[in-house]
């Protein structure tokens, strides 16, 4: 692993992770490269600013669970590959259901170039700390679609309170949301700002 990065959870404690690119639980439908273990690595300015973001979610009763940090440059040219390939279907109607595969790089939700890459990014959600269960966020991880955006309509007002809970809580800790998707958030100090890495997470 490079200089100045981490598993998020060897100095984050009590966090909930499922890499979700290192599974077949994912909008390409199998483990991404690059991934090679169920972990989350980030850097450490990144842990940082967790910590901080895991204690203010525990002061509303919640608990953090992340789905992805740091992405190898391998993997995002992954996407790149499979966005080219013809569609069977597997994965659109849960994760892109009114675009075709092309147009989530065109419309904005993969990056060729991802904020990932540099090591300061996250995916994540929240949980209720004392029943262990998702809170309810109006649609899931890597939803390619308007209802996935800050401020979305047709979502309940239950589902509304917990993505604003969720955005206080990031953008209180040092962090700037990404409008199209209510899980991604970005380190307004990142470290690398202009480094995009491709080491495995391994």
């Amino acid at each position: 692993m490079n200089e100045g990065f981490a598993f998020v959870d060897e100095l984050v404690p009590g966090i909930r992770w499922d890499a979700k690119y290192a599974t077949w639980d994912n909008f390409v439908g199998k483990p991404v490269d690059g991934y090679l273990v169920n972990r989350i690595v980030g850097t450490k300015a990144l842990c940082a600013a967790l910590e901080k973001a895991r204690d203010k979610a525990g002061s509303l009763g919640f608990g953090l669970l992340l789905w992805d940090g740091y992405r190898p440059q391998r993997a995002v040219d992954h996407f790149l590959r499979w966005s080219t390939e013809p569609e069977d279907g597997r994965k659109k109607a849960r994760h892109y259901p009114n675009i075709e595969r092309p147009e989530m790089f065109e419309q904005g939700y993969v990056a060729a170039k991802s904020g990932h890459s540099r090591g300061s990014t996250v995916d994540l959600t929240i949980y209720h700390l004392d029943t262990g269960e998702l809170a309810l966020m109006g649609g899931d991880h890597d939803v390619m679609d308007p209802i996935s955006h800050h401020g979305a309509e047709g979502i309940t007002a239950d589902e509304t309170r917990n993505r604003a809970h969720l955005c206080s809580v990031m953008e209180d800790s040092g962090f700037s949301r990404y409008d199209s998707e209510w899980w991604h958030y970005t380190l307004k100090d990142e470290p690398h700002p202009d480094t995009y890495f491709d080491f495995p997470i391994e």
